[in-house]
C-alpha cells in the first residue's frame, strides 16, 4: 500500500531501483536519486541536511541548495508515498523494512552463511552466500556515480564500500566451496578476483591454496610469482608473512594444505589454519615527509602494542626516480630496527605524481585498519591529504607532530561520526599502558544540556569493546578554555567535522592542534567497521556497522 510503505522495496547493489506496488518507481533525475540513495544508505537514521548537501553538490554547493534539496524530498514522497521520509530535525529520515531492501538482505544472508561456515555448516554456508551474492545486478549505485550532474566523493566512496563488501563476500564463498572439496569451482572464481583485484593478497593465497588441491602445484607457486612480481614492481613492497609461508608450505608440501579448513585467511599466519574470527591489525603509515617517520612510527608502534598479530606497513612516495633508492634505504633501516622490536613489518617506496589517491589505493589493497600520516603544512588546504581523506576505506588519522611528554590522552568529543573514530583510536592508544584516557565533551550545548550523557555512552562503547575506562571532563565550549583542559595530555584525538570539505578543520581544534606543541591525531572515521564494532567475521558484511554514528 502506499502511503505505508508496505508496498515499496528498494535496491542498491546494482543501478539504483525502487518500485511501488510492483511497479517501477520514478526517481527523479540524477541528483533526487543521489537524495534517495543517501538516505537508503542510512535508512532508518536520519541524515542531516548537510550531508545530503554534499552528497549532491560537493565543495560548492547553490544558495538555492536548501530550496532544491526540499524540493526533491517532496518529489520522492510523491512517489514513494507521504509517510516514506520524515522531516526530523537536522534533516530526513527513511524508513526502509529489512525484508524490502535488497542491502539488508544481502547483510543478513552473508552473516549467516559465514556463521554456517564458521560451525562447519558447509552447505548451508555456499546456499546462504550464493544468495546474497545472486542478489547483485552490477556495480553498486552505477547509475548514480557514473552521473557527471552528481558530485564525486560521497556517492562514490559509498559504493566502494558496498563493493568491499561484495568482494569479502566472494572471498567467503570461495573458502566454502574449498571447504566443501570443491577446489576447481573455486579456483575457476579466484582467478576472476585475482585478476580484478591483482594487489589483493587474501584472494590470491585462498586460489594458490585451490590450485595446490587441485593438484596444480606449479601453477599455485606461479601465482605467488606473480604477485609478488606485482607488488614489488608496482608499489616495492613484499609479500606478507601469511603468503610467504603459504608458499613453503607449498614447497614442502605440507600434508595440512590438502584438509579442507572451516576458514582461510590470508590475514593471519599460517593462512590455511587460521582460526575462526582471526585478524591481523594493520597500520599503514604514509609518509608525505620522510621527517615525520620517528613521529608516525612511535604513534604506530603505541596502537600495535599487545596485539598478537600485527603489521605495519610503512610507505613514501616520491617525484621523481632519482630520489627513489634513498628513500627505499631510509625505510629498509626503519623495518630492521622495527623488526629486531618485535613489529611485523613491511614498507614500500614508489613514485607518485599523485600521492593522496596512491596512498588511499594502497590502504584498501593492503586491507588497512588505519592510515596514519603526517600533517602537511596546509593541512585541508592541502590537494594531497583532501584526495586521501576523500577516498581512503579506512579511519584516516593526522598527525600534527608536538613534544612528546607523559600523562593521560585525551578526546575531544562531540558525538559526530568522526568522534567516534578518535574515540576508539584515543582508546586504542591508551590500553597498552593503562595512560588514563578522557573524553571532553561541551559543559553547555546549543540546547542548554551539558554533554555528561554523551560522554558516558562513548565510555561504556569503549568498555565494551576493548575494556579501556574513559573519564569525562566537561568544559566550556571555547577554544582557549578547551586548550587549557588539555594542556597536560600526552596525546590529543580530535575527530574532524563532518562538514571538513566545506569548513577546514575548524578554529576549535586548529587551536587543539596548533596550541600547547603537545602531538595531536585529526581523525576521519573510514567507510569500513572499526574496533568499535563486534570482532566478528560477520561485521566485513555489514554496512550498518561502519554507517551508525
Amino acid at each position: 500500500m502506499r502511503g505505508s510503505g508496505l508496498g515499496v522495496t528498494y535496491a542498491v547493489l546494482g543501478p539504483l531501483e525502487a518500485t511501488v506496488d510492483g511497479r517501477p518507481a520514478r526517481l527523479g533525475g540524477p541528483r533526487a536519486r543521489a537524495v534517495l540513495a543517501m538516505l537508503l544508505l542510512r535508512a532508518g537514521q536520519v541524515v542531516p541536511a548537510r550531508v545530503l548537501v554534499d552528497a549532491v553538490w560537493g565543495e560548492r554547493p547553490p544558495v538555492s541548495s536548501g530550496n532544491l534539496l526540499q524540493g526533491y524530498i517532496s518529489d520522492l514522497r510523491k512517489e514513494l508515498g507521504r509517510e516514506s521520509i520524515r522531516t526530523t530535525d537536522p534533516g530526513y529520515r527513511l524508513h526502509v523494512p529489512a525484508d524490502a531492501f535488497d542491502l539488508r538482505r544481502f547483510e543478513k544472508l552473508a552473516a549467516d552463511g559465514s556463521a554456517a561456515l564458521t560451525r562447519g555448516g558447509i552447505d548451508e554456508a555456499l546456499n546462504r552466500l550464493s544468495g546474497a551474492l545472486s542478489l547483485w545486478r552490477g556495480p553498486a549505485l552505477a547509475d548514480v556515480v557514473a552521473d557527471n550532474a552528481v558530485a564525486d566523493g560521497v556517492v562514490a566512496a559509498c559504493a566502494a564500500r558496498l563493493e568491499d563488501m561484495r568482494l569479502a563476500v566472494q572471498e567467503r564463498h570461495a573458502e566454502a566451496l574449498l571447504a566443501a572439496g570443491d577446489a576447481r569451482q573455486a579456483a575457476a572464481d579466484l582467478t576472476h578476483l585475482v585478476e580484478a583485484h591483482p594487489l589483493r593478497e587474501e584472494p590470491r593465497a585462498l586460489l594458490m591454496l585451490a590450485l595446490y588441491r587441485c593438484g596444480r602445484q606449479a601453477e599455485a607457486l606461479e601465482v605467488f610469482r606473480h604477485g609478488r612480481h606485482t607488488l614489488v614492481s608496482e608499489l616495492g613492497i613484499e609479500p606478507g608473512a601469511a603468503l610467504r609461508e603459504l608458499e613453503a608450505a607449498i614447497l614442502r608440501q605440507d600434508t595440512a594444505l590438502s584438509a579442507a579448513a572451516p576458514r582461510v585467511s590470508a590475514a593471519a599466519p599460517r593462512a590455511v589454519q587460521a582460526p575462526t574470527g582471526s585478524r591481523t591489525r594493520t597500520v599503514l603509515i604514509g609518509a608525505l615527509d620522510s621527517r615525520a617517520l620517528p613521529d608516525l612510527t612511535a604513534v604506530a608502534r603505541r596502537l600495535l602494542q599487545g596485539t598478537d598479530q600485527h603489521e605495519l606497513i610503512i610507505a613514501s612516495t616520491v617525484r621523481d626516480v632519482a630520489a627513489l633508492h634513498p628513500c627505499i634505504l631510509i625505510l629498509q633501516e626503519y623495518r630492521t630496527a622495527l623488526g629486531r622490536a618485535g613489529v611485523t613489518t613491511r614498507t614500500a617506496a614508489f613514485t607518485s605524481l599523485t600521492p593522496g589517491a596512491d596512498l588511499a589505493r594502497l590502504a584498501a589493497e593492503q586491507n588497512a585498519e588505519l592510515l596514519l600520516i603526517d600533517a602537511p603544512d596546509g593541512l585541508l588546504e592541502d590537494a594531497r591529504l583532501t584526495t586521501l581523506l576523500d577516498s581512503a576505506p579506512c579511519d584516516v588519522a593526522v598527525l600534527v607532530p608536538g613534544e612528546q611528554r607523559d600523562g593521560p590522552v585525551v578526546v575531544a568529543f562531540a558525538g559526530g561520526e568522526n568522534d567516534w573514530a578518535a574515540v576508539e583510536l584515543g582508546a586504542w592508544f591508551s590500553r597498552p599502558t593503562g595512560d588514563r584516557l578522557i573524553l571532553m565533551g561541551a559543559l553547555t550545548g546549543a540546547d542548554g544540556r551539558d554533554a555528561s550523557r554523551m560522554l558516558a555512552n562513548a565510555s561504556l562503547a569503549v568498555q565494551r569493546a576493548l575494556g579501556v575506562w574513559a573519564e569525562p571532563l566537561l568544559v566550556e565550549p571555547d577554544p582557549p578554555a578547551l586548550v587549557a583542559a588539555a594542556r597536560d595530555a600526552q596525546l590529543v584525538v580530535v575527530g574532524l567535522t563532518e562538514r571538513w570539505r566545506h569548513e577546514g578543520v575548524g578554529r576549535t581544534r586548529t587551536a587543539l592542534a596548533t596550541a600547547g606543541g603537545r602531538p595531536t591525531l585529526l581523525v576521519r572515521r573510514g567507510l569500513r567497521p572499526g574496533g568499535l564494532a563486534a570482532r566478528d567475521p560477520a561485521t566485513r558484511f555489514t554496512w550498518t556497522v561502519a554507517s551508525a554514528g
